[in-house]
């Protein structure tokens, strides 16, 4: 979301916002690369998602038998 709102902005800044930044719309290149770097975790979490944690036996099913209180 902070990439969408840092791109719009630096389609907005006005001239003196770009002559402030020694010429370089700042906004916009931030915004783009904050885009493009989320893009890229999205797709590594779509390509190789991590596993859940493992899940333990219940008491009842390890090899020491039911936990007594």
């Amino acid at each position: 979301m902070y990439g969408v709102i840092l791109t719009v902005t630096g389609f907005l800044d006005g001239s003196s916002a770009v002559h402030k930044a020694e010429g370089v719309r700042i906004n916009l290149w931030t915004g783009l690369v904050t885009l493009l770097v989320a893009a890229v975790f999205l797709v590594w979490e779509r390509v190789r998602p991590t596993d859940g944690p493992e899940s333990h036996e219940s008491p009842e099913n390890s090899e020491d038998g039911p936990i007594s209180g």
